[in-house]
């Protein structure tokens, strides 16, 4: 009996037997694959292929058309931001929304002319200041150093330089209205900007439809469920920080003309504060403070620098405390990493923009995960726990359209 027959399978099988087993065998090896498995093959080859031309394609078009999608992106950005306005007017007052959208664009558009008529000449105004000024402050900067250091510092240097800089804003100053009327690129991209929020925020209803009639009904109620409430905190929170800057550069204005500071220079360096304080995270207090206290300090001096040092460091803890919980005690609170952390990203994606547009859109998100899905109540825990602190209420969540 051969080695073949002499195995486990064929011991007990006769010679031919195992001799014609191992033939078939060895016949079946050297068959082909079915048409149908080569088929199969090529269709998912060529599919693959598809799918990665398709890919590079989608990729490329969007790159080519980067500029317009930003632009898509920031128009449903100032849409989402005033749709809790609009569909307050439409409901409240029965005004259509296209008048509301039309409405809050007048009002901006007034607030854009006032800043361009108030920051021109408050510009101007601090750098004839800061020539004028100049000598008196290096001469007092060199007597200071010679009192108390023991030697004089020589400020030829930084006369030149801070000359130049002077210079440089007034020359700015003069030039800066005729580039914005000039800008005919920035002109069109506003109007592309104010023509897609128009119709996203006027026409908001239908585009809710269009998307819920997609879903079959139990997933519409939800869907509508989340995003109702989610841009109904979202809106509330960028209408808190809005009243939270209208009160910080409304005190600041104050605090400005009672130490004696020129009002060319209180109404910009106000609006400043408040908008920097309340957009930026963290930074943003200490930007907002930093540039009104060196113009203080450089047109009216260093005790009135001093006082609108300490109104700062004072308003911003009765802020924290008390104005801030109050505020957004309806809308969304939120939390400080990742106020800081979409700041951050928000800068590396888009620059100032991106750190700008990035704590609304947090809030959108937070907004979407907090009340999406289902709360449970927390179990007893141990006292001595780090998590055994008091628990707020439950959110909106528990609340939710189940789907």
């Amino acid at each position: 009996m051969s080695a073949d027959a002499s195995s486990p399978d064929t011991e007990e099988l006769p010679e031919d037997v195992a001799r014609a087993a191992a033939v078939q065998a060895a016949q079946r090896a050297e068959e082909p694959a079915p048409l149908w498995v080569d088929a199969f093959v090529r269709r998912s080859l060529w599919r693959a292929v598809g799918v990665v031309l398709l890919v590079l394609a989608a990729i490329w078009v969007a790159f080519q058309m980067r500029h317009l999608i930003g632009i898509l992106v920031f128009s449903l950005f100032i849409a989402l931001a005033m749709l809790p306005g609009v569909t307050m007017l439409h409901r409240r007052y029965g005004m259509r929304r296209g008048a509301a959208v039309g409405l809050m664009y007048l009002a901006a558009v007034l607030l854009g002319v006032f800043m361009v008529a108030v920051l021109i000449p408050a510009i101007a105004r601090f750098a004839d200041a800061v020539h004028d000024n100049l000598p008196g402050w290096t001469s007092a900067l060199s007597e200071w150093s010679q009192d108390v250091l023991g030697l004089p510092i020589d400020t030829t240097g930084t006369d030149d330089a801070l000359t130049s800089f002077s210079d440089l804003m007034a020359t700015w100053s003069d030039e800066v209205l005729g580039i914005v009327t000039s800008g005919i690129g920035l002109i069109f991209d506003l109007f592309t900007v104010a023509m897609f929020a128009f119709y996203i925020a006027a026409q908001w209803p239908q585009i809710m439809r269009a998307f819920m009639s997609r879903m079959p009904p139990a997933r519409q109620r939800t869907f509508a469920w989340i995003a109702d409430t989610s841009i109904e905190q979202t809106g509330g929170y960028f209408y808190s920080r809005v009243l939270l800057m209208g009160v910080c550069g409304g005190l600041a204005f104050v605090v400005m003309l009672l130490i004696g500071l020129p009002l060319v220079y209180a109404i910009p360096l106000a609006l400043f504060m408040g908008f920097v304080s309340e957009f930026i995270p963290f930074i943003g207090t200490y930007i907002g403070a930093a540039l009104p206290i060196i113009i203080v300090l450089a047109v009216q001096g260093l005790v009135p620098a001093l006082i609108l040092l300490a109104w700062v460091l004072v308003y911003q803890q009765a802020e924290n405390y008390w104005l801030s919980p109050r505020f957004s005690s309806q809308t969304m609170e939120l939390n400080g990493a990742v106020a800081f952390g979409g700041a951050l990203a928000g800068g590396a994606i888009a620059g100032p923009l991106g750190a700008f547009m990035a704590l609304p859109v947090a809030a959108l998100i937070t907004a979407i995960v907090k009340n999406s899905g289902r709360t449970y109540d927390v179990i007893t825990i141990d006292d001595a726990s780090p998590a055994a602190e008091p628990v707020r209420a439950s959110s909106p969540a528990k609340d939710a359209p189940e789907g």
